[in-house]
């Protein structure tokens, strides 16, 4: 079974590397198998459609972007308040900047979602999940603003990111402008 499960890994792992550096198209079963050395068929043996591999890469990608549970907890007790909310803003845009292919296999898997209903039908459920998850957490962390605010801010990260990523945007300018969206995203009467 544990050869089982790093294997799926690797074709998981691998179709994250050719969704990140060629798109959608770059990814078929075939293509997994033959970029992860793996005999043709393998990974249409693990993930026999498409939307089984979009619903494990989708998993994959938010297992490895997951916050550090110790840096959560040091900006809990550190912060409060619209410093709290930049701190666990960067922190998100941190993470997603320091890995940009996996980025950017995000971005083409919401894409491509975008275009194809059987992988909309996999993806959209599970991002709407991670957003309600996002403000449950908001919430009962205490931070100033709501379902709005969190949203306003997905939607901010997303294009700071996708500047970032299209080269529009240098690594260097990524902390002063997220702390600027944050400041103008949650208002003063928020933080009262």
């Amino acid at each position: 079974m544990v050869a089982n499960a790093e294997r799926r890994g690797l074709i998981v792992d691998t179709a994250l590397a050719l969704l990140g550096g060629g798109g959608s198209r770059a990814v078929s079963h075939r293509g997994i198998d033959r970029a992860a050395g793996l005999p043709l068929g393998t990974t249409a043996n693990y993930f026999p459609t498409r939307a089984e591999l979009v619903r494990a890469c989708a998993e994959r990608i938010f297992e490895r972007l997951a916050p550090d549970p110790d840096r959560v907890a040091e900006i809990r007790a550190s912060y409060s308040g619209r410093t709290a909310v930049e701190e666990f803003t960067l922190d998100v845009v941190r993470r997603l900047a320091a890995v940009p292919a996996l980025t950017a296999a995000l971005f083409e898997l919401r894409l491509e979602a975008g275009r194809t209903p059987e992988v909309a039908a996999v993806l959209n459920p599970f991002l709407r999940t991670g957003f309600e998850e996002d403000v449950r957490f908001h919430r009962a962390a205490g931070l100033p603003g709501g379902r709005t605010e969190v949203g306003l801010l997905h939607q901010a990260v997303n294009g700071l990111l996708l500047e970032f990523l299209g080269g529009q945007r240098p690594a260097e300018d990524l902390e002063p402008a997220t702390r600027e969206l944050v400041q103008r995203l949650i208002p003063e009467e928020l933080v009262r």
